[in-house]
């Protein structure tokens, strides 16, 4: 286990046990939590733990021209009441992620220090949000850090019947129409296989981050 100090470093990703821990410690600075986004590691504890730093393999991804888009939500698209905006309510989608009851979880993950750090992260204009409108009401969102390639999406949230979704899609298709490589979703999440996201091996997700051509024909991911 690799327990971090004042230092502005990480371990080699590979050297993350089997659930992808790689290290302990440290703190959520602007600049760490960029150093880590960058090399394939994104924090992930909750009020009672010190800050663990993870790096997962295989890692869940979406390259956004793979997101599947079903029947009756082509239909919704279509005739929508609702409407997307960007970047308007950060804070609100934030807090909103935070008050999620998610199942086998006591508490959040996105604690006041996390919600602090990424606040910092979108003044800089590095974390953004996507808000779901219907009429005048948020109901729905999601957040993530924008590497100017890979989105690493980070949680989203939903008020009434499919606006996540709605918002996952409208991210992928954008991403898409800007030529980005590939949406992070870190781990093997069902609701986000449903929508095309499937898992690669870490070496693949970190030659995207790296703008490399490890991988070249996205079949071979699987292998």
């Amino acid at each position: 286990m690799f327990f971090l100090d004042d230092r502005l470093l990480f371990p080699n990703v590979e050297n993350a046990d089997k659930e992808g821990l790689l290290a302990v410690g440290g703190n959520l600075s602007p600049e760490r939590l960029i150093l880590a986004y960058r090399n394939g590691i994104f924090p992930w504890f909750n009020e009672e733990s010190p800050i663990l730093w993870w790096s997962p393999d295989p890692r869940m991804v979406l390259f956004p021209d793979e997101v599947k888009i079903s029947k009756s939500m082509r239909q919704l698209m279509k005739n929508s009441p609702f409407r997307i905006t960007w970047n308007t309510k950060f804070k609100q989608v934030l807090q909103e992620c935070s008050s999620i009851d998610r199942k086998d979880q006591n508490g959040t993950w996105i604690t006041d220090e996390m919600k602090w750090a990424y606040l910092r992260l979108h003044k800089m204009g590095i974390a953004k949000s996507l808000e779901v409108w219907e009429n005048d009401l948020l109901v729905g969102g999601l957040y993530g850090v924008d590497l100017g390639h890979v989105f690493c999406g980070e949680s989203m949230f939903s008020s009434v019947s499919n606006a996540s979704k709605y918002a996952f899609i409208h991210l992928a298709k954008e991403l898409e129409k800007q030529g980005y490589k590939v949406i992070d979703c870190q781990v093997y999440n069902s609701h986000l296989a449903s929508l095309g996201a499937r898992e690669i091996p870490r070496k693949n997700f970190i030659a995207l981050l790296n703008d490399t051509e490890l991988i070249t024909n996205k079949e071979s991911d699987q292998n």
